[in-house]
Protein backbone atom coordinates (compact mmCIF):
# COMPACT_ATOMS: atom_id res chain seq x y z
CA UNK A 1 0.00 0.00 0.00
CA UNK A 2 1.54 3.51 -1.24
CA UNK A 3 2.50 5.61 1.43
CA UNK A 4 -0.07 9.06 1.32
CA UNK A 5 2.08 11.18 3.15
CA UNK A 6 3.73 13.70 0.08
CA UNK A 7 7.55 14.43 0.70
CA UNK A 8 8.02 18.27 2.36
CA UNK A 9 10.54 20.01 -0.69
CA UNK A 10 13.06 22.32 1.09
CA UNK A 11 15.33 23.14 -2.09
CA UNK A 12 15.33 24.67 -5.20
CA UNK A 13 15.92 21.78 -6.83
CA UNK A 14 13.09 20.08 -5.67
CA UNK A 15 10.99 23.23 -5.97
CA UNK A 16 11.37 22.66 -9.74
CA UNK A 17 11.63 18.79 -10.10
CA UNK A 18 7.89 19.32 -8.53
CA UNK A 19 6.82 22.25 -10.59
CA UNK A 20 7.91 20.67 -14.05
CA UNK A 21 7.42 16.85 -13.29
CA UNK A 22 3.81 17.11 -14.49
CA UNK A 23 3.31 20.38 -16.32
CA UNK A 24 2.58 19.88 -20.15
CA UNK A 25 5.10 22.92 -20.46
CA UNK A 26 8.18 20.73 -19.58
CA UNK A 27 8.32 19.31 -23.01
CA UNK A 28 7.30 22.15 -24.96
CA UNK A 29 10.49 23.99 -22.95
CA UNK A 30 12.67 21.27 -23.86
CA UNK A 31 11.52 21.40 -27.88
CA UNK A 32 11.99 24.96 -27.31
CA UNK A 33 15.64 24.90 -26.30
CA UNK A 34 16.47 22.59 -28.88
CA UNK A 35 15.10 24.79 -31.65
CA UNK A 36 16.49 27.69 -30.25
CA UNK A 37 20.32 26.24 -30.32
CA UNK A 38 19.80 24.92 -33.51
CA UNK A 39 19.07 27.83 -34.78
CA UNK A 40 21.71 29.89 -32.99
CA UNK A 41 24.21 27.33 -34.30
CA UNK A 42 23.43 28.43 -37.86
CA UNK A 43 22.81 31.78 -37.71
CA UNK A 44 25.61 32.79 -35.36
CA UNK A 45 28.41 34.66 -36.93
CA UNK A 46 31.32 32.44 -37.48
CA UNK A 47 35.33 33.54 -37.41
CA UNK A 48 38.23 31.35 -37.01
CA UNK A 49 38.85 33.12 -34.08
CA UNK A 50 37.32 36.01 -31.96
CA UNK A 51 37.48 39.89 -33.13
CA UNK A 52 39.83 41.85 -30.61
CA UNK A 53 39.10 45.68 -30.18
CA UNK A 54 42.29 47.99 -30.85
CA UNK A 55 41.54 51.39 -31.34
CA UNK A 56 43.87 54.27 -31.86
CA UNK A 57 44.62 56.57 -34.19
CA UNK A 58 47.13 59.41 -35.82
CA UNK A 59 47.15 63.03 -35.42
CA UNK A 60 49.09 64.67 -38.42
CA UNK A 61 50.00 68.60 -38.25
CA UNK A 62 51.54 70.07 -41.44
CA UNK A 63 53.82 73.00 -40.88
CA UNK A 64 55.45 73.94 -44.42
CA UNK A 65 59.12 75.11 -44.10
CA UNK A 66 59.58 73.81 -40.21
CA UNK A 67 62.68 71.53 -39.57
CA UNK A 68 62.58 68.36 -37.76
CA UNK A 69 63.47 69.98 -34.67
CA UNK A 70 61.01 72.81 -34.71
CA UNK A 71 58.07 70.34 -35.36
CA UNK A 72 59.59 68.73 -32.34
CA UNK A 73 59.30 71.56 -29.89
CA UNK A 74 56.76 73.25 -30.95
CA UNK A 75 53.90 70.60 -32.33
CA UNK A 76 54.65 66.76 -30.95
CA UNK A 77 56.15 67.27 -27.31
CA UNK A 78 53.12 69.61 -26.69
CA UNK A 79 50.59 67.53 -28.35
CA UNK A 80 52.24 64.19 -26.99
CA UNK A 81 51.47 66.04 -23.38
CA UNK A 82 47.59 67.32 -24.15
CA UNK A 83 46.62 63.77 -25.75
CA UNK A 84 48.09 62.03 -22.12
CA UNK A 85 45.47 63.93 -20.66
CA UNK A 86 43.08 61.56 -22.25
CA UNK A 87 41.53 58.72 -20.53
CA UNK A 88 42.43 55.41 -22.09
CA UNK A 89 45.44 56.46 -23.93
CA UNK A 90 48.10 53.38 -23.44
CA UNK A 91 50.53 54.63 -25.54
CA UNK A 92 51.53 57.76 -27.39
CA UNK A 93 54.06 57.77 -30.19
CA UNK A 94 55.51 60.98 -31.93
CA UNK A 95 57.44 61.47 -34.88
CA UNK A 96 59.10 64.58 -36.03
CA UNK A 97 60.02 65.07 -40.20
CA UNK A 98 60.53 68.04 -42.64
CA UNK A 99 56.71 70.37 -42.67
CA UNK A 100 55.02 67.44 -40.60
CA UNK A 101 54.73 66.24 -37.23
CA UNK A 102 53.13 62.68 -36.31
CA UNK A 103 51.65 61.67 -33.44
CA UNK A 104 50.22 58.31 -32.94
CA UNK A 105 47.89 57.25 -30.11
CA UNK A 106 47.29 53.60 -28.75
CA UNK A 107 44.46 52.68 -26.21
CA UNK A 108 43.89 50.20 -24.35
CA UNK A 109 43.05 46.86 -25.71
CA UNK A 110 38.78 46.78 -24.71
CA UNK A 111 38.09 50.03 -25.09
CA UNK A 112 35.39 51.07 -27.78
CA UNK A 113 37.03 52.61 -31.24
CA UNK A 114 33.97 54.83 -31.85
CA UNK A 115 34.64 56.56 -28.25
CA UNK A 116 38.12 56.46 -28.72
CA UNK A 117 38.06 58.22 -31.81
CA UNK A 118 36.01 61.23 -30.70
CA UNK A 119 38.20 61.51 -27.68
CA UNK A 120 40.79 62.05 -29.24
CA UNK A 121 39.15 64.16 -32.02
CA UNK A 122 38.08 66.79 -28.93
CA UNK A 123 41.11 67.08 -27.24
CA UNK A 124 43.11 68.01 -30.71
CA UNK A 125 39.97 70.57 -32.03
CA UNK A 126 40.18 71.90 -28.31
CA UNK A 127 43.61 72.93 -28.19
CA UNK A 128 43.49 74.68 -31.48
CA UNK A 129 44.26 77.64 -30.49
CA UNK A 130 47.47 76.90 -28.47
CA UNK A 131 48.84 75.88 -32.07
CA UNK A 132 51.90 77.79 -33.47
CA UNK A 133 51.31 80.16 -36.29
CA UNK A 134 51.21 78.99 -40.00
CA UNK A 135 50.05 75.50 -38.93
CA UNK A 136 47.55 73.86 -41.49
CA UNK A 137 44.56 72.07 -40.49
CA UNK A 138 45.30 68.81 -38.38
CA UNK A 139 44.56 65.51 -39.91
CA UNK A 140 43.18 62.97 -37.58
CA UNK A 141 43.16 59.34 -39.41
CA UNK A 142 41.55 56.74 -36.88
CA UNK A 143 43.15 53.32 -37.54
CA UNK A 144 40.41 50.62 -38.24
CA UNK A 145 41.83 46.98 -37.58
CA UNK A 146 38.10 45.99 -37.74
CA UNK A 147 38.58 46.16 -41.38
CA UNK A 148 42.13 46.38 -42.14
CA UNK A 149 42.37 41.88 -41.46
CA UNK A 150 41.52 40.30 -44.71
CA UNK A 151 39.32 37.26 -45.15
CA UNK A 152 39.24 36.84 -48.81
CA UNK A 153 42.61 36.72 -51.25
CA UNK A 154 42.24 36.23 -54.49
CA UNK A 155 44.85 36.41 -56.74
CA UNK A 156 44.44 36.66 -60.54
CA UNK A 157 46.72 35.88 -63.40
CA UNK A 158 47.36 35.51 -67.35
CA UNK A 159 46.90 31.99 -68.70
CA UNK A 160 49.24 30.72 -70.72
CA UNK A 161 47.70 30.01 -73.81
CA UNK A 162 46.22 33.89 -74.27
CA UNK A 163 48.40 36.02 -72.27
CA UNK A 164 46.77 39.02 -71.46
CA UNK A 165 48.47 42.22 -71.23
CA UNK A 166 49.34 43.49 -67.55
CA UNK A 167 46.70 46.96 -68.55
CA UNK A 168 43.77 44.56 -69.71
CA UNK A 169 44.47 42.54 -66.61
CA UNK A 170 44.27 45.09 -64.12
CA UNK A 171 41.03 46.97 -66.43
CA UNK A 172 39.29 43.48 -65.53
CA UNK A 173 40.39 43.05 -62.26
CA UNK A 174 39.18 46.83 -61.24
CA UNK A 175 35.82 45.75 -62.54
CA UNK A 176 35.46 42.57 -60.21
CA UNK A 177 36.95 44.51 -57.72
CA UNK A 178 33.76 47.16 -58.35
CA UNK A 179 31.34 44.65 -58.13
CA UNK A 180 32.58 43.01 -54.80
CA UNK A 181 32.78 46.33 -53.12
CA UNK A 182 28.60 45.88 -53.44
CA UNK A 183 28.53 42.99 -52.00
CA UNK A 184 26.65 42.89 -48.11
CA UNK A 185 28.61 43.23 -45.31
CA UNK A 186 32.09 43.59 -47.58
CA UNK A 187 33.87 46.26 -45.98
CA UNK A 188 36.68 47.05 -47.94
CA UNK A 189 38.92 45.54 -50.70
CA UNK A 190 42.58 46.63 -52.04
CA UNK A 191 44.88 45.51 -55.02
CA UNK A 192 48.25 44.61 -54.70
CA UNK A 193 50.62 44.34 -57.86
CA UNK A 194 48.39 46.47 -59.80
CA UNK A 195 50.20 47.50 -63.28
CA UNK A 196 48.25 50.55 -64.23
CA UNK A 197 48.63 52.31 -67.73
CA UNK A 198 51.06 55.19 -68.32
CA UNK A 199 53.19 56.89 -70.38
CA UNK A 200 57.01 56.47 -69.31
CA UNK A 201 59.49 59.21 -69.41
CA UNK A 202 63.07 58.28 -69.35
CA UNK A 203 65.18 61.42 -68.86
CA UNK A 204 68.23 61.33 -70.38
CA UNK A 205 70.50 63.01 -67.80
CA UNK A 206 73.63 64.23 -70.25
CA UNK A 207 71.07 66.18 -72.62
CA UNK A 208 69.32 67.67 -69.37
CA UNK A 209 72.82 68.95 -68.61
CA UNK A 210 73.69 69.98 -72.32
CA UNK A 211 70.34 72.09 -72.21
CA UNK A 212 71.29 73.25 -68.61
CA UNK A 213 67.94 71.66 -67.54
CA UNK A 214 66.96 70.93 -63.98
CA UNK A 215 64.84 67.26 -63.34
CA UNK A 216 62.08 70.11 -61.59
CA UNK A 217 61.65 71.89 -65.38
CA UNK A 218 60.77 68.58 -66.34
CA UNK A 219 57.88 67.70 -63.84
CA UNK A 220 56.16 71.38 -63.84
CA UNK A 221 56.30 70.94 -67.51
CA UNK A 222 54.50 67.52 -67.81
CA UNK A 223 52.48 68.78 -64.73
CA UNK A 224 51.06 71.87 -66.13
CA UNK A 225 49.57 69.89 -69.24
CA UNK A 226 48.80 66.28 -67.52
CA UNK A 227 45.63 67.42 -66.00
CA UNK A 228 42.40 68.75 -67.67
CA UNK A 229 40.68 71.14 -65.33
CA UNK A 230 37.67 73.50 -66.82
CA UNK A 231 37.40 76.90 -65.42
CA UNK A 232 33.67 78.03 -64.61
CA UNK A 233 33.62 81.88 -65.71
CA UNK A 234 29.76 82.87 -64.73
CA UNK A 235 26.42 83.21 -66.25
CA UNK A 236 25.27 84.37 -69.69
CA UNK A 237 22.30 87.11 -70.03
CA UNK A 238 19.87 83.86 -70.50
CA UNK A 239 21.62 82.38 -67.24
CA UNK A 240 23.14 79.71 -68.68
CA UNK A 241 26.43 78.62 -67.09
CA UNK A 242 29.69 79.05 -69.10
CA UNK A 243 32.04 76.81 -68.75
CA UNK A 244 35.80 77.05 -70.46
CA UNK A 245 37.70 74.14 -70.58
CA UNK A 246 39.83 72.20 -72.87
CA UNK A 247 40.74 68.67 -74.27
CA UNK A 248 43.37 66.86 -71.81
CA UNK A 249 46.39 68.05 -73.42
CA UNK A 250 47.99 64.47 -73.69
CA UNK A 251 46.58 61.93 -75.47
CA UNK A 252 49.24 59.77 -77.51
CA UNK A 253 52.93 59.67 -77.30
CA UNK A 254 53.72 62.54 -79.57
CA UNK A 255 51.66 64.28 -77.14
CA UNK A 256 53.88 63.68 -74.53
CA UNK A 257 56.98 64.78 -76.55
CA UNK A 258 55.94 67.70 -78.18
CA UNK A 259 55.48 69.27 -74.35
CA UNK A 260 57.80 72.22 -74.00
CA UNK A 261 59.90 72.07 -71.38
CA UNK A 262 61.94 75.52 -72.09
CA UNK A 263 63.32 78.38 -74.48
CA UNK A 264 66.73 77.74 -75.07
CA UNK A 265 68.89 80.40 -77.72
CA UNK A 266 65.34 81.34 -78.89
CA UNK A 267 64.10 78.00 -79.49
CA UNK A 268 61.84 75.84 -78.24
CA UNK A 269 63.10 72.50 -76.67
CA UNK A 270 60.76 69.53 -76.45
CA UNK A 271 60.65 66.99 -74.05
CA UNK A 272 61.61 64.77 -76.92
CA UNK A 273 64.61 66.24 -77.10
CA UNK A 274 65.96 65.27 -73.29
CA UNK A 275 63.70 61.99 -73.17
CA UNK A 276 62.38 58.93 -74.76
CA UNK A 277 58.75 58.41 -74.26
CA UNK A 278 56.89 55.23 -74.46
CA UNK A 279 53.30 53.95 -73.68
CA UNK A 280 53.70 51.45 -71.03
CA UNK A 281 52.66 50.59 -67.26
CA UNK A 282 53.27 52.44 -64.42
CA UNK A 283 57.28 50.90 -63.58
CA UNK A 284 57.64 53.56 -60.92
CA UNK A 285 55.64 51.76 -57.95
CA UNK A 286 57.94 48.29 -57.83
CA UNK A 287 54.59 46.49 -57.18
CA UNK A 288 54.96 43.04 -59.37
CA UNK A 289 54.19 39.97 -57.69
CA UNK A 290 54.34 36.73 -59.10
CA UNK A 291 52.46 33.50 -58.88
CA UNK A 292 54.32 30.19 -59.46
CA UNK A 293 52.43 27.26 -60.80
CA UNK A 294 53.01 24.34 -62.80
CA UNK A 295 51.50 23.68 -66.33
CA UNK A 296 50.88 19.71 -66.24
CA UNK A 297 50.66 17.28 -63.04
CA UNK A 298 54.18 15.85 -64.28
CA UNK A 299 55.77 18.75 -64.51
CA UNK A 300 58.83 19.47 -62.72
CA UNK A 301 59.54 22.93 -63.56
CA UNK A 302 57.31 25.77 -62.12
CA UNK A 303 56.16 28.30 -64.25
CA UNK A 304 55.99 32.30 -62.74
CA UNK A 305 53.44 34.92 -64.18
CA UNK A 306 52.25 38.59 -62.91
CA UNK A 307 49.43 38.60 -60.72
CA UNK A 308 46.98 41.18 -59.31
CA UNK A 309 46.03 39.93 -55.51
CA UNK A 310 42.39 41.33 -54.38
CA UNK A 311 41.94 41.13 -50.49
CA UNK A 312 38.58 41.75 -49.00
CA UNK A 313 37.36 42.49 -45.56
CA UNK A 314 34.21 41.90 -43.95
CA UNK A 315 32.44 44.16 -41.31
CA UNK A 316 32.85 43.65 -37.93
CA UNK A 317 30.33 41.33 -36.21
CA UNK A 318 29.27 39.78 -39.30
CA UNK A 319 29.46 36.50 -40.85
CA UNK A 320 32.70 35.70 -42.61
CA UNK A 321 31.32 32.33 -44.13
CA UNK A 322 28.56 33.81 -45.63
CA UNK A 323 30.33 36.80 -46.73
CA UNK A 324 33.15 34.66 -48.75
CA UNK A 325 30.37 32.97 -50.07
CA UNK A 326 28.89 35.75 -51.55
CA UNK A 327 32.59 37.14 -53.18
CA UNK A 328 33.23 33.44 -54.22
CA UNK A 329 29.74 34.02 -56.03
CA UNK A 330 30.95 37.03 -57.92
CA UNK A 331 33.87 35.66 -59.37
CA UNK A 332 31.92 32.53 -60.40
CA UNK A 333 29.24 35.20 -62.38
CA UNK A 334 32.40 36.29 -64.17
CA UNK A 335 33.77 33.12 -65.06
CA UNK A 336 32.95 33.81 -69.12
CA UNK A 337 34.78 37.25 -69.14
CA UNK A 338 37.78 35.72 -67.46
CA UNK A 339 38.09 32.56 -70.05
CA UNK A 340 37.32 34.83 -73.07
CA UNK A 341 40.55 37.02 -71.77
CA UNK A 342 42.61 34.06 -70.86
CA UNK A 343 42.65 35.35 -67.31
CA UNK A 344 42.98 33.13 -64.06
CA UNK A 345 42.26 33.03 -60.46
CA UNK A 346 43.15 31.07 -57.29
CA UNK A 347 41.80 31.73 -53.93
CA UNK A 348 44.76 31.75 -51.65
CA UNK A 349 43.17 32.23 -48.60
CA UNK A 350 39.59 31.94 -47.63
CA UNK A 351 39.22 32.64 -43.68
CA UNK A 352 35.12 31.61 -44.13
CA UNK A 353 35.74 28.60 -45.16
CA UNK A 354 38.47 27.85 -42.58
CA UNK A 355 36.26 29.31 -39.84
CA UNK A 356 33.41 27.33 -41.22
CA UNK A 357 36.15 23.95 -40.74
CA UNK A 358 36.97 25.17 -37.36
CA UNK A 359 33.25 25.25 -35.76
CA UNK A 360 32.09 22.28 -37.52
CA UNK A 361 35.66 20.42 -36.50
CA UNK A 362 35.02 21.23 -33.03
CA UNK A 363 31.04 20.57 -33.28
CA UNK A 364 31.93 16.51 -34.63
CA UNK A 365 34.30 16.18 -31.56
CA UNK A 366 31.69 17.69 -29.21
CA UNK A 367 29.42 15.09 -30.58
CA UNK A 368 32.08 12.05 -30.20
CA UNK A 369 32.45 13.15 -26.64
CA UNK A 370 28.54 13.07 -26.21
CA UNK A 371 28.52 9.54 -27.97
CA UNK A 372 30.91 8.55 -25.44
CA UNK A 373 29.72 9.99 -21.92
CA UNK A 374 26.43 8.27 -23.18
CA UNK A 375 28.07 4.74 -23.62
CA UNK A 376 29.72 4.87 -20.35
CA UNK A 377 26.64 5.43 -18.51
CA UNK A 378 25.17 2.45 -20.21
CA UNK A 379 27.50 0.55 -18.71
CA UNK A 380 27.08 2.20 -15.30
CA UNK A 381 23.28 2.57 -14.82
CA UNK A 382 21.81 1.26 -17.73
CA UNK A 383 20.28 2.68 -20.97
CA UNK A 384 17.23 3.96 -20.01
CA UNK A 385 19.60 6.40 -17.35
CA UNK A 386 21.89 6.76 -19.99
CA UNK A 387 19.39 8.24 -22.82
CA UNK A 388 17.84 10.52 -20.19
CA UNK A 389 21.76 12.10 -19.10
CA UNK A 390 22.37 12.30 -22.81
CA UNK A 391 19.38 14.08 -23.67
CA UNK A 392 20.88 17.19 -21.22
CA UNK A 393 24.31 17.90 -22.82
CA UNK A 394 22.46 19.78 -26.24
CA UNK A 395 19.46 20.84 -24.09
CA UNK A 396 22.56 22.73 -22.18
CA UNK A 397 24.51 23.96 -24.95
CA UNK A 398 21.65 24.59 -26.49
CA UNK A 399 21.02 27.26 -24.44
CA UNK A 400 24.32 28.40 -24.00
CA UNK A 401 24.76 29.04 -27.71
CA UNK A 402 21.00 30.50 -27.58
CA UNK A 403 22.63 33.03 -25.23
CA UNK A 404 25.99 33.79 -26.22
CA UNK A 405 23.79 34.60 -30.13
CA UNK A 406 21.16 37.35 -28.04
CA UNK A 407 24.37 38.48 -26.77
CA UNK A 408 26.35 39.35 -29.59
CA UNK A 409 28.99 36.93 -29.49
CA UNK A 410 30.28 35.12 -32.60
CA UNK A 411 30.85 31.41 -33.15
CA UNK A 412 34.64 30.89 -33.43
CA UNK A 413 37.33 28.30 -31.94
CA UNK A 414 37.63 29.96 -28.22
CA UNK A 415 34.32 30.10 -27.59
CA UNK A 416 33.87 25.85 -28.97
CA UNK A 417 36.55 25.46 -26.64
CA UNK A 418 34.92 27.12 -23.49
CA UNK A 419 31.91 24.23 -24.68
CA UNK A 420 34.76 21.30 -24.69
CA UNK A 421 36.13 22.67 -21.16
CA UNK A 422 33.25 22.62 -19.60
CA UNK A 423 31.34 19.61 -20.99
CA UNK A 424 32.71 17.17 -18.64
CA UNK A 425 30.76 19.50 -15.86
CA UNK A 426 27.51 19.89 -17.69
CA UNK A 427 26.86 16.35 -17.13
CA UNK A 428 27.96 16.22 -13.53
CA UNK A 429 24.22 17.68 -12.02
CA UNK A 430 22.60 15.54 -14.20
CA UNK A 431 24.45 11.90 -13.48
CA UNK A 432 24.15 12.84 -9.65
CA UNK A 433 20.43 13.74 -9.88
CA UNK A 434 20.11 10.27 -11.86
CA UNK A 435 22.36 8.37 -9.74
CA UNK A 436 20.60 9.36 -6.74
CA UNK A 437 17.11 8.59 -8.57
CA UNK A 438 18.59 5.08 -9.31
CA UNK A 439 19.34 4.63 -5.87
CA UNK A 440 16.09 5.35 -4.59
CA UNK A 441 14.21 3.02 -6.92
CA UNK A 442 16.57 -0.11 -5.79
CA UNK A 443 16.11 0.95 -1.96
CA UNK A 444 14.20 -1.16 0.23
CA UNK A 445 10.67 0.44 0.87
CA UNK A 446 10.40 1.66 -2.44
CA UNK A 447 7.13 0.07 -3.14
CA UNK A 448 5.25 1.78 -0.69
CA UNK A 449 5.87 5.62 -2.24
CA UNK A 450 4.73 7.14 -5.44
CA UNK A 451 6.94 7.41 -8.23
CA UNK A 452 6.34 11.46 -8.06
CA UNK A 453 7.24 11.62 -4.05
CA UNK A 454 10.22 9.36 -4.84
CA UNK A 455 11.92 11.67 -7.78
CA UNK A 456 11.50 14.72 -6.25
CA UNK A 457 12.83 13.60 -3.21
CA UNK A 458 15.88 12.12 -4.52
CA UNK A 459 16.49 15.75 -6.67
CA UNK A 460 15.98 17.39 -3.43
CA UNK A 461 18.24 15.44 -1.83
CA UNK A 462 21.25 16.43 -3.82
CA UNK A 463 20.22 20.00 -4.14
CA UNK A 464 22.01 21.64 -1.79
CA UNK A 465 25.63 20.34 -2.26
CA UNK A 466 25.21 20.23 -6.30
CA UNK A 467 24.50 24.16 -6.08
CA UNK A 468 27.43 24.58 -4.01
CA UNK A 469 30.14 22.60 -5.73
CA UNK A 470 28.96 24.47 -9.35
CA UNK A 471 29.10 27.43 -7.81
CA UNK A 472 32.44 26.45 -6.85
CA UNK A 473 33.60 25.58 -10.13
CA UNK A 474 31.96 29.27 -11.45
CA UNK A 475 34.05 30.95 -8.94
CA UNK A 476 37.53 29.43 -10.60
CA UNK A 477 36.18 30.90 -14.21
CA UNK A 478 35.37 34.24 -12.94
CA UNK A 479 38.74 35.89 -12.30
CA UNK A 480 39.63 35.00 -16.09
CA UNK A 481 37.42 37.74 -16.98
CA UNK A 482 39.51 40.32 -15.21
CA UNK A 483 42.72 39.56 -17.40
CA UNK A 484 43.49 42.47 -19.26
CA UNK A 485 45.46 42.85 -22.74
CA UNK A 486 45.37 40.85 -25.48
CA UNK A 487 45.16 37.31 -23.82
CA UNK A 488 42.23 38.64 -22.02
CA UNK A 489 40.29 39.69 -25.21
CA UNK A 490 41.39 36.55 -26.92
CA UNK A 491 39.86 33.99 -23.91
CA UNK A 492 37.28 36.33 -22.67
CA UNK A 493 34.29 33.47 -24.56
CA UNK A 494 35.52 31.19 -21.34
CA UNK A 495 34.51 33.11 -18.53
CA UNK A 496 31.74 34.33 -20.27
CA UNK A 497 29.92 30.92 -21.85
CA UNK A 498 31.68 28.76 -18.83
CA UNK A 499 29.28 29.76 -16.23
CA UNK A 500 26.42 30.24 -18.18
CA UNK A 501 26.87 26.61 -19.28
CA UNK A 502 26.99 25.71 -15.66
CA UNK A 503 23.38 27.08 -14.49
CA UNK A 504 21.87 25.64 -17.30
CA UNK A 505 23.32 22.37 -16.39
CA UNK A 506 21.35 22.64 -12.82
CA UNK A 507 18.44 24.06 -14.36
CA UNK A 508 18.31 21.21 -17.10
CA UNK A 509 19.34 18.67 -14.36
CA UNK A 510 16.39 19.86 -11.99
CA UNK A 511 13.91 19.96 -14.43
CA UNK A 512 14.27 17.34 -16.94
CA UNK A 513 16.00 14.70 -15.50
CA UNK A 514 13.02 13.82 -13.04
CA UNK A 515 10.30 14.69 -15.77
CA UNK A 516 12.23 11.82 -18.43
CA UNK A 517 12.98 9.71 -15.01
CA UNK A 518 8.98 9.67 -14.75
CA UNK A 519 8.50 8.84 -18.06
CA UNK A 520 11.10 6.16 -19.01
CA UNK A 521 11.94 4.68 -15.10
CA UNK A 522 9.93 2.67 -13.21
CA UNK A 523 10.02 0.89 -10.13
CA UNK A 524 11.51 -2.56 -9.89
CA UNK A 525 9.42 -5.28 -8.01
CA UNK A 526 10.94 -6.34 -4.90
CA UNK A 527 9.73 -9.87 -4.43
CA UNK A 528 10.96 -11.80 -1.42
CA UNK A 529 13.34 -14.97 -3.02
CA UNK A 530 14.58 -16.34 0.14
CA UNK A 531 13.74 -16.97 4.54
CA UNK A 532 15.91 -13.77 4.75
CA UNK A 533 13.53 -12.03 3.45
CA UNK A 534 10.38 -13.78 4.42
CA UNK A 535 11.73 -13.87 7.81
CA UNK A 536 12.08 -9.23 7.90
CA UNK A 537 8.15 -9.64 6.39
CA UNK A 538 6.90 -11.40 9.40
CA UNK A 539 8.95 -9.32 12.17
CA UNK A 540 7.55 -6.26 10.56
CA UNK A 541 4.09 -8.02 10.23
CA UNK A 542 4.54 -8.60 14.24
CA UNK A 543 5.39 -5.45 15.09
CA UNK A 544 2.60 -3.69 13.44
CA UNK A 545 0.57 -6.49 15.26
CA UNK A 546 2.05 -5.81 18.76
CA UNK A 547 1.57 -1.61 18.49
CA UNK A 548 -2.54 -2.40 17.81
Amino acid sequence: MENKKEYQVINIAGTLAKGFLKSPLTAVLGAFLLIMGYLALNTMPREEDPQIAISGGAVIVPLPGATPKEIENIIVKPLERKLREVRGIEHVYGMAMDNVGIVNVMYYIGEDREDSNLKLYDKVMQNMDSMPKGVMQPLIKPFDIDIDIPILTVAFYPKADKQVDDISLFEMVREVQQHINAVEYVAKTTLKGARKAQYNIEVDMGKLSAYHLSLGQIMQAVQSVAVDVPDVKGKTNSGKLVIFGVKNAIESVEDVGSVIVAQYMNSPIYLRDVASVTHGIDIQNFQTAKIMFKSDVNDTLSKEANQITMTVAKLAGTNAVFVAEDVVKVLESYQKDFDDLGIGYLITRNYGERANEAVNELMSHLLITIIIIALMLVFALGWRESLIVTFSVPAILAFTLFTAWMTGQTMNRITLFALLLSLGLLVDAAIIVIENIHRHLHAHGVEDKKMEDLLIEATDEIGAPTNIATLAIILTMVPMAFVGGMMGSFMKPIPYNVPVALVASLFVAYIFTPYLSLKLLKKPEHKPNNEEDENHKIENNEMKEGKK
